[in-house]
């Protein structure tokens, strides 16, 4: 029997979604209620579930694709008595335990906490319709029966496979700035259309911790007369400290260092470091470029060269 896959209804005030990705392809054997597709939207992530054993025919729509309540997204065939029948009738009798072993009937929710916890569903008794397995019934199990017999078929998590020997992964050369881009999903480009619109609509607040500066004031006082005396007459100050403090940070917590260009999220593999420098007609923000390859007298270098150029 075809079936028509669709799109689920959305929630109130949700208008779309977007395919975000389809788990099952084309020919491959789906048992019923197996996720066949996620769809995301702005605030939940659908899964579109196999209304029965068989298979997918066509995917009429890829991933990406943006789409609206009852849209047709691809076609099922239905298996012929609702399983594929592997050995010919003729080669033998078949036993009770074969029967056994054809998959139960669960919601997506129920399958994934049953692996979770490591929960057989062969052993859940389900309480939804047609004794479909809800995410309540594997919640509420007990297991309070005989383990089941070596012989039965336990499932095997599928594992991609990797390459025996890697190739080993080069450092990025000294200066080269390495950007990488990650398209954001519906979900995260509405955060980041929302956290924008804040910024516009509402008062900023700032906040200030306070930070104990002991051991760096003392590393100053101790070295910054035979500082200036090696680095020509540069001085130990303590926005050196400040913005190696900052690209480590940055190092640390990459997510942080990043932006929005379009639909995409650049994280940045190189930390530029912006220094407010104060002058009569105003504040001004020079940028350290490629800060991680400064060292702390190439900083306060640089950063008393902007302080004159600005004035």
């Amino acid at each position: 029997m075809n079936i028509d896959i669709v799109t689920p209804t959305f929630p109130e005030s949700i208008q779309e979604g977007t395919i975000a990705k389809w788990h099952k392809r084309p020919g491959e054997p789906v048992a019923r209620d197996q996720v066949l597709v996620d769809v995301e939207t702005d605030k939940v992530v659908l899964e579109v579930v196999a209304p029965a054993d068989g298979s997918l025919t066509e995917i009429l729509l890829p991933e990406q694709t943006i789409v609206h309540t009852g849209d047709l997204l691809a076609r099922f065939v239905a298996a012929a008595g609702g399983a594929v029948a592997t050995v010919p009738a003729a080669s033998g009798a078949v036993t009770s335990g074969a029967a056994s072993a054809a998959p139960v009937t669960a919601s997506p929710a129920a399958r994934k906490i049953a692996a979770e916890q490591g929960v057989d569903l062969n052993r859940v008794a389900g309480t939804g319709r047609d004794g479909r397995i809800t995410k309540e019934d594997v919640v509420g199990h007990r297991p309070g029966v005989p383990e089941v017999p070596a012989s039965a078929p336990q499932p095997v998590p599928e594992r991609i496979a990797e390459p025996a020997v890697r190739a080993p992964e080069t450092a990025p050369a000294r200066g080269e700035r390495i950007e990488r881009r990650v398209p954001m999903t519906r979900m995260r480009a509405r955060i980041a259309e929302r956290l924008l619109e804040v910024t516009h609509t509402t008062a900023m607040l700032t906040t200030f911790n306070e930070v104990d500066m002991h051991r760096v004031t003392d590393v100053r006082a101790q070295y910054k007369d035979e500082f200036a005396k090696v680095h020509n007459g540069v001085r130990l100050g303590f926005m050196g400290f400040f913005v190696k403090a900052s690209v480590e940070a940055l190092k640390r917590f990459p997510q942080v260092n990043a932006s929005i260009d379009g639909n995409d999220v650049v994280y940045h593999g190189y930390q530029d470091i912006g220094v407010a420098v104060a002058t009569d007609r105003g504040l001004v923000v020079p940028v350290l470029r490629s800060a991680e390859n400064l060292s702390i007298a190439e900083i306060e270098s640089k950063i008393a060269d902007f302080g004159m150029r600005a004035r």
